[in-house]
């Protein structure tokens, strides 16, 4: 039993710690309607609870992407009734750029919808 041994048990928990800190795997998004639909679940379905939020597009204020160098999140800030803001949080580590950009465009177009819709609602 070398250090050769013990890399056979190094390697396999370095990879595993990775495989769980970059979250969960499965994100899907769906804007169809008047709707947002997100869902962030694990491969493996004991590591971690699922996320599933639905809420009518009207309620989305803001989104934010973090890039950290291992990890991608999503950050939505939506309105309620009681606490002015609400901020989801979805694992987005495994989309690739096309994916990405895609839920870019789209959200922008939800957050310009709704601000152009709250200007006119003002004046």
């Amino acid at each position: 039993m070398g250090w050769e041994s013990g890399l056979f048990l190094i390697i396999p928990l370095l990879f595993a710690a990775v495989f769980y800190f970059r979250g969960r795997q499965i994100f899907e998004y769906d804007s169809d309607g008047e709707a947002l639909n997100f869902k962030n679940r694990n491969v493996v379905s004991f590591l971690d609870k699922a996320l599933n939020d639905e809420f009518p597009k009207y309620k989305l204020i803001s989104y934010e992407i973090v890039d950290a160098i291992i990890l991608k999140r999503l950050y939505i800030t939506i309105s309620s009734k009681r606490n002015n803001s609400v901020i989801l949080k979805y694992d987005i580590s495994y989309l690739n750029k096309k994916e990405l950009n895609d839920l870019k465009i789209s959200l922008s177009k939800v957050v310009k919808n709704n601000r152009e819709q709250k200007r006119e609602n003002i004046s």
